[in-house]
């Protein structure tokens, strides 16, 4: 999956654009002062663009600080570079993801999700993948799960308290239960914004 990353301010502008388009619209201000979610995303993708450029640790301190105090706050680990743009982060609440994981665009997040790795520990210098790669367009709903180096194909939605260990890599339809399957052959559409 080729992922976008951010290296410019054109970039910047971009991801903090269709993220905000992805958490309801309106105005950037208004969205930025009341609504602490979207904060942390706009702090999200200015530290990403930070490292990416790799300015110096002294630039970096008080947008990192920031990002991690407004983070706790909320109950979100989320690492950088993880997702694309177009990030719809629906309510604040415990929300972890893996910093191996690669989420596509236009990725719809309910509180209670666990994008986790496989049990065990990554040596040094290992190149291979131990976290979820989702496609574009994925709904994940409330409480699911995800464990692995699983691929979810692009257009799916992840159905409440999933629990997903293995692949689903065609797309194209919803997986639920405990473990997850394919429960409909209705697709994320409606569900998330596509841009």
């Amino acid at each position: 999956m080729n992922q976008n990353r951010i290296f410019n301010w054109q970039d910047l502008k971009k991801f903090i654009y269709y993220d905000r388009v992805c958490q309801g619209g309106g105005s950037f201000f208004r969205k930025f002062f009341l609504s602490p979610v979207f904060r942390f995303t706009v702090l999200l993708r200015l530290n990403e663009f930070l490292v990416n450029k790799n300015y110096g640790i002294f630039i970096r301190f008080l947008p990192y600080l920031w990002y991690r105090r407004l983070g706790v706050r909320l109950g979100f680990s989320i690492p950088l570079n993880v997702f694309d743009y177009g990030l719809g982060i629906v309510h604040y609440g415990l929300l972890i993801v893996n910093d191996d994981a690669i989420i596509g665009k236009n990725c719809r997040i309910h509180t209670g999700v666990n994008i986790g790795g496989a049990g065990g520990f990554k040596n040094a210098g290992d190149t291979k993948r131990y976290a979820p790669t989702l496609g574009d367009n994925c709904y994940i709903g409330p409480g699911a799960k995800l464990f692995g180096p699983i691929v979810i194909g692009s257009n799916v939605a992840i159905g409440a308290n999933a629990v997903v260990n293995k692949s689903f890599a065609e797309g194209n339809y919803t997986i639920g239960g405990i473990p997850a399957k394919i429960i409909s052959s209705k697709s994320s559409e409606g569900l998330v914004y596509k841009l």
